[in-house]
């Protein structure tokens, strides 16, 4: 497997942003930024992972906001 030194999403799995990003924002404030709804109605990590696994533009924003949030804490 390739080092990745510069990708800071290099071995952070899927869950774990989801995850970090909900303790940060919250589901409501995400369903706000990125309009989908497994943030918006009853959302859950596990129905996240199921939709942003098979929709890859969803999961560019999320990794994004990500990113963005990781930028923020500096």
């Amino acid at each position: 497997m390739e080092s990745q030194p510069n990708n800071p999403l290099h071995g952070i799995t899927l869950e774990q942003i989801i995850n970090d990003l909900v303790n940060h924002y919250g589901w409501e404030y995400m369903g706000y930024c990125i309009k989908i709804r497994c943030f918006t109605d009853n959302p859950s990590v596990k129905s996240s992972l199921k939709f942003l696994r098979r929709t890859p533009w969803a999961r560019a924003k999320v990794e994004t906001m990500y990113l963005k949030m990781l930028k923020n804490k500096k």
